[in-house]
Parts: C-alpha cells; sequence; structure tokens
C-alpha cells in the first residue's frame, strides 16, 4: 500500500527531469492506495488490462489553453514512465498516466466547455485577457469563480475523478493521485475528493488521495494557482514560491524544482543504466546538442 510520503518522493523525484540522474531521497515503494475511501472499487483496483500485476495510476488534470500545459503534462507522464524503466528496483511497479483536459471533456455547458476556444479569443485581443486575468485575481474574482465552478461544475468534474485510468468510460475505479498542471484544477477537484473519500460527509475535510500542484509559469502567475489544500505544490522559481507563500501554502508544502521539459531535452535517455559519468556523450539526448543555440539565442554565457 502506498503511503503519501512515497507518492510525494516519486514526484519529486521524476515530476521535472532537468536531467535524469537518480535521486538521494529515501528509498520508498510506491503502491496502489487501499483506503476505506475507495469501497465502490477495493475489489478490483487495477483494470484487466492490468490484473497481472500493480500498476500506479495518476490522474493529470489540464486544459489545453495554451500549449504549456498538455506539453507540462506529457513530460510528467513521460518521466514517470522513465523511472519504471531506468530503477526497477527502486520503482517496481509501473506508473500509468490518465492526462484529462477537464473542461473541454466534463464541463457541463458554456463557457466552461468553450475555455479553449475563448483562450484563443483572448489572446488575440489583449485587453480582454488583460481585464479577465486582473479581475480573476480580484477577491471578489477569486469568489465568483470559485463559487460559480462549485454550483456548475461539482458533479461533471466528479464524474472525470472517479473515471476509470485505463478505460474513461467507466468509473468503476479511481486514480491513486492526482496532480494538476493548470490554475483553474486546483479548488474544485480538491473539493470533489474530499467529498469522495469522506463518502460525502464533506466537502473541505477527509481527503485521503494525494493531490500535488505543478506550477507551469515561470516568471508570474494567477492566485488560483495556489491552494493551502494541496500535498505539495511544485514551484520554477523564487517569485512563485513567495506567490504560493502569499496565498497560505506553507513552505513545508512548497517544492522549488524548475519546469517540466519534454524528453527530448532530458541529458539521458530511457536507455540509461548507469551513472551519468558513465554515459558516452554520443548517447546523451538530443536536446542537450541544442544547449549552447539556445543559451546564445538568449543572449545568455555559461
Amino acid at each position: 500500500m502506498k503511503s503519501y510520503t512515497a507518492i510525494t518522493y516519486l514526484l519529486s523525484v521524476g515530476v521535472v527531469a532537468t536531467a535524469f540522474q537518480p535521486s538521494t531521497v529515501s528509498r520508498q515503494v510506491l503502491r496502489p492506495v487501499k483506503t476505506q475511501a475507495y469501497k465502490q472499487s477495493s475489489t478490483s483496483l487495477l483494470s484487466s488490462a492490468a490484473a497481472d500485476e500493480d500498476v500506479a495510476t495518476i490522474q493529470i488534470l489540464m486544459s489545453d489553453t495554451g500549449g504549456g500545459h498538455r506539453a507540462s503534462a506529457n513530460a510528467l507522464r513521460d518521466a514517470f514512465n522513465v523511472l519504471h524503466e531506468t530503477e526497477p528496483d527502486r520503482f517496481p511497479l509501473k506508473i500509468h498516466c490518465d492526462i484529462v483536459d477537464i473542461y473541454t471533456d466534463y464541463g457541463p455547458f458554456f463557457p466552461y466547455n468553450q475555455y479553449v476556444a475563448l483562450y484563443k479569443i483572448m489572446a488575440e485581443y489583449s485587453f480582454l485577457w488583460k481585464w479577465f486575468y486582473e479581475f480573476g485575481s480580484t477577491p471578489l474574482g477569486l469568489w465568483l469563480n470559485e463559487n460559480a465552478l462549485e454550483l456548475s461544475c461539482f458533479e461533471p468534474f466528479q464524474d472525470c475523478l472517479t473515471r476509470n485510468p485505463f478505460d474513461s468510460s467507466k468509473n468503476d475505479k479511481r486514480a491513486d493521485m492526482v496532480v494538476s498542471v493548470h490554475p483553474l484544477c486546483q479548488d474544485l477537484p480538491l473539493k470533489i475528493l474530499s467529498s469522495l473519500d469522506s463518502n460525502g460527509a464533506s466537502r473541505s475535510e477527509g481527503r485521503v488521495t494525494p493531490f500535488v500542484t505543478v506550477v507551469t509559469d515561470l516568471g508570474g502567475a494567477h492566485p488560483t494557482w495556489f491552494n493551502e489544500g494541496v500535498d505539495k505544490c511544485f514551484v520554477p522559481s523564487d517569485v512563485l514560491k513567495k506567490a504560493a507563500m502569499d496565498r497560505q501554502v506553507k513552505e513545508n508544502q512548497i517544492v522549488q524544482y524548475g519546469l517540466p521539459i519534454r524528453r527530448g531535452f532530458w541529458r539521458f535517455g530511457a536507455d540509461y543504466t548507469g551513472s551519468p559519468e558513465e554515459q558516452d556523450e554520443a548517447t546523451e539526448m538530443e536536446g542537450v546538442h541544442h544547449k549552447p543555440t539556445i543559451r546564445e539565442s538568449l543572449g545568455l554565457k555559461d
């Protein structure tokens, strides 16, 4: 049975592989969660596709409002895959990720199911973006967004969070862990998980399903990124660490770890078996060879 410590350990090792290397964090095994909150699926936590072996499952919540959220979700999925491939003694379980655009796929009506189209319009007319962003950052805007989402989307988003990670047409098995890579995927999913884990007794207490936010913005972030109820909040910079703390996220909940990057820019590929020093330079991933060009184009010097 995996614990909160084990799952956050896994994320801290694999979430942002700037160069894939072994971690010095204590070794713990990731196991599928089996708690009272999972009564509806306790008899068969794994799908038929994985019935003969344990598989840890992670649901990654995002929305295609810009390219960065799905790219980050894909980078996380690939990192989790590599952990099992390259270090089976430390990570004996395969890790299956279910990436879902929760607004497009589960938004009940306009505007929630049209966020992607609306984003493109606001990106074209920057004054609209500026107004919505700034108003949405005010106490009134945050309150309106939180309450409108809960009133309109609680039940459809609950369908998302209870969907089978291996078969989205079924709601008989839940993911072992939830990761958000989008600013509008904190407040309501946390309430839904509390409700599910407490058998409907509370929307604010009783959550046992691990929930982690991975902030994909670098120099500035909307307040909705940060919720004090998360287990861990991964941020890429000092500025966003402060922003998280300003939103009452405690320092021990925050991990400053960079941004997720796609597999092509990792230092070592999935066939890495030895220490970094033992790797021939020719076997390094293509992204490393672009490093001088990227730094030069940005006007950076070593």
